[in-house]
């Protein structure tokens, strides 16, 4: 039901003032609901034909600065499940867009002359006029007035019921508020332009030319009968290394099309005011302010490598008709649509700035083998994945599998991976996870169930905790050590059980020591929060508390450096006698060796501290002194974190370069994780967030990783293995929630080989559990009377 506007505003271009709380009814006639649209693009379009089909009483005017004919970009790619919600709202749209759609389901991608193709994806694209026409003739035929070149007047938010701004990526209305709406608009790496072929790819085509200049990209599709839109990218020093920005777009547009003439099969391209850009992702805290909302691109932006913009614009148009209809006052429904759109704008923004990323640093994955560099490109985005791919074109996915080296029937997570001495079964690794159920350091019952179950439950590799190299190295009381031989003597009775009872499970030890975030709390009684009581000094590279009312360390002299060297390599020693088969050392989350890393926290003015090559040092040294008290057969891996997720801290570059170091002094693979170094940390959360620096080192660096943070499913540790963005993936909640984790993912799989054993007492429940029916019979004949 729509609502009555009794409060007056000052425009979309002034200050709007709080909507009111209570809608039109049927018997108020006061008069009719006024509803003002800036921008004529499909989602305010779509919103205008909308909102005015629900309620044909509303006055809708839509205020579009261009003419109906004027356009930018082509084609438009739209989802089966956007066509299905428009379907389902208007079935007049529907029907003309079904007339004009070219549809494909293939996927080329040509690298280095070889074409490989998938298929089974199912693409539905028009072009943008065309589906411009279909709106406006629907607007129309709706009574919907339509205002080109006008340019939306001062006040509407005044004279109207609701203003929706749909204005585009450069949009006025949001700047105008942009106190209250909070824009957050970061540009990127790559250069790209519009551009049409008059003639259709026969697939959805990505090719890679490898310049004199560097790396560009041609992503293609059709879009009509008789064309396909062309866009060509690449980064900012390629584009200014091939002379784009000293000449005129015309010969922009002559140059590529030379570049790319295999692809083209020779033909031109053509422009509809094209011009390179850059492109800006947009996130706003707030999408709407008293009786304004920002729809579409006004809203947010997701990468075109994805084909995102329109979607999501027609999308917004439907939840925003639906919230109006469904809640009782305007405020509660732009309340409604925010609450709505935000997590799935989010979700799909998260997957464009990884695809965005993916091609930003293109040139990382062109040594791929042929096969596996498709792959990695189709699941770039963490959209489709190993199993997906497998449904929609399981011939394609077996060869890269084959490619990989998978034998029949295995999936990429069960394939062995050998560090130095140890060959691990395969690829799963049980995170590090502190416990903080130890007493005195000495690890007891619960850690034997703890890691022993986890190892019953078929992983790879299952590490302890950060195991403590002294007492004040403590994060919490309830740390485990290996600083006393009664704790080694503990210690080894975890390892013994795991290599007697679930063979062909390593087990690991990671040693580290808290630095200034030791002497706190339990995790479950504040994370990071100060003991009330039976504190122990700190020591630190610098005299930095980790949170304002944190306890202030003490700057670690040279003396006190050389003792906590051999702090690690008695621990080392007694990790060794204790039957751990794999040494990993603590470099991260702004532990004491982290701290030295990080330039947000390490002040140092000797040698230790200032550029990275010093604040490398001390830590190079502890890893040198246990490498050589560590057996040479076992391998040792160090786990850094790859950004401080803070400006002015570690930096992409900074990671790889420490990556290296660790790898020339001995390091047999670098676990990456990243941020927990400073409190005013801003990470950014998702699926599989942290694999992008790891995929970084490992292709730069030149040295095996591990993948951690917010991998979930098994799927997930096939796709990123399969696609060679690492070589383990480490897993942590998920072993919390399933201790089982591995066993059920083969389970899950079908798969039954040397990659996973059940043990000899759990056999019986290698299969899922039966269930009762919940499938009715079928009808399958139909009688007359």
């Amino acid at each position: 039901m729509e609502r009555t506007v009794t409060a007056s505003t000052s425009g979309a271009r002034g200050t709007a003032r709080p909507a009111p709380t209570n809608q039109q009814t049927p018997d108020d006639t006061s008069h009719p609901p006024r509803i003002a649209i800036i921008g004529g693009g499909p989602g305010g379009l779509y919103a205008a034909a909308l909102l005015k089909r629900l309620r044909p009483d509303r006055n809708v005017t839509v205020y579009e600065r261009n003419a109906p004919d004027d356009t930018f970009g082509f084609g438009v790619v739209l989802s089966d499940e956007t066509l299905g919600g428009i379907e389902h709202a208007d079935p007049t749209v529907y029907t003309a867009l079904q007339q004009h759609f070219t549809r494909w389901d293939d996927i080329d991608i040509v690298h280095r002359t070889t074409r490989h193709t998938s298929g089974g994806h199912g693409f539905a694209a028009l072009g943008r006029k065309r589906l411009l026409e279909i709106l406006h003739t629907r607007c129309r035929d709706l009574g919907v007035d339509l205002r080109f070149r006008t340019e939306a007047p001062s006040g509407l938010t005044d004279t109207h019921d609701l203003v929706i701004a749909a204005d585009g990526v450069h949009s006025t209305t949001r700047e105008t508020h942009r106190q209250v709406f909070r824009p957050h608009v970061a540009t990127h790496h790559c250069r790209y332009i519009w551009l049409a072929a008059d003639f259709p790819f026969d697939a959805f085509r990505f090719e890679i030319a490898e310049t004199e200049h560097g790396v560009m990209q041609l992503h293609g599709y059709p879009y009509a009968p008789d064309a396909s839109t062309v866009i060509v990218e690449m980064r900012e020093e390629v584009w200014h290394a091939a002379g784009f920005d000293e000449i005129s777009t015309p010969e922009s547009i002559d140059r590529c099309a030379k570049i790319f003439a295999d692809a083209l099969r020779g033909r031109p391209l053509r422009s509809n005011n094209s011009a390179w850009t850059t492109f800006r992702t947009v996130v706003n805290e707030r999408w709407s302010h008293g009786n304004l909302v920002l729809l579409g691109d006004a809203a947010h932006t997701a990468h075109f490598s994805i084909g995102s913009g329109t979607k999501l614009a027609v999308e917004d148009a439907l939840a925003l008709a639906a919230c109006l209809e469904e809640q009782p006052s305007l405020d509660r429904a732009l309340a409604a649509y925010e609450e709505e759109r935000k997590p799935v704008v989010a979700s799909t923004q998260r997957a464009a700035r990884a695809s965005l990323e993916w091609f930003e640093d293109l040139a990382r994955h062109l040594d791929q083998p042929p096969r596996q560099f498709a792959f990695n490109l189709l699941t770039r985005s963490r959209r489709v994945t190993h199993d997906n791919l497998r449904l929609r074109d399981h011939r394609f996915t077996e060869a890269v599998e084959r490619e990989f080296g998978c034998p029949p029937g295995t999936p990429p997570m069960f394939t062995p991976f050998r560090l130095r001495g140890l060959t691990l079964r395969n690829r799963v690794v049980v995170s590090p996870m502190d416990m903080y159920s130890a007493t005195d350091g000495l690890p007891g019952d619960f850690h034997l169930v703890h890691l022993g179950a986890r190892a019953l439950g078929g992983a790879g590799l299952v590490m302890t905790e950060m195991v403590c190299v002294s007492a004040e190295g403590r994060i919490t009381p309830g740390c485990t050590g290996l600083y006393t031989g009664r704790q080694a003597d503990a210690w080894k009775r975890i390892t013994d059980f795991v290599h007697a009872q679930a063979p062909g499970t390593a087990i690991g030890v990671q040693l580290g020591h808290s630095g200034r975030k030791g002497s706190t709390r339990l995790m479950w009684e504040g994370i990071d929060e100060p003991l009330p009581d039976g504190n122990w000094p700190l020591v630190a590279a610098s005299p930095l508390p980790y949170k304002p009312y944190s306890q202030t360390p003490r700057e670690l002299t040279r003396a006190q450096l050389t003792d906590l060297r051999e702090q690690f390599t008695s621990a080392a020693r007694r990790a060794a006698r204790a039957g751990f088969d794999l040494l990993e050392l603590h470099c991260a989350h702004g532990y004491l060796l982290s701290g030295f890393l990080s330039p947000l926290a390490n002040r140092r003015t000797d040698a230790y501290g200032g550029p990275l090559a010093n604040r490398l040092r001390f830590p190079l040294e502890v890893f040198d002194a246990v490498r050589a008290v560590w057996p040479e057969d076992r391998p040792m891996t160090v786990r850094i974190s790859a950004t401080d997720w803070a400006e002015g801290g570690t930096t992409g570059e900074d990671a790889v370069a420490i990556a290296r170091a660790f790898a020339a002094h001995g390091a047999d693979a670098i676990d990456v994780s990243t941020g927990q170094v400073v409190a005013e940390e801003r990470p950014e959360y998702g699926r599989s967030y942290q694999t992008p620096y790891a995929d970084r080192i490992r292709h730069e660096a030149g040295v095996p990783v591990v993948a951690v943070g917010a991998i979930s499913s098994w799927d997930d540790v096939n796709s990123l293995i399969l696609a060679g963005r690492t070589d383990l993936c480490a897993l942590a909640r998920p072993h919390l929630y399933d201790p089982h984790w591995t066993l059920h993912a083969a389970a899950e799989q079908g798969y039954d080989g040397p990659g996973v054993a059940w043990p000899a007492p759990y056999r019986a429940g290698s299969r899922r559990p039966q269930t009762g029916r919940t499938d009715a019979p079928k009808p399958r004949l139909t009688l007359g009377n």
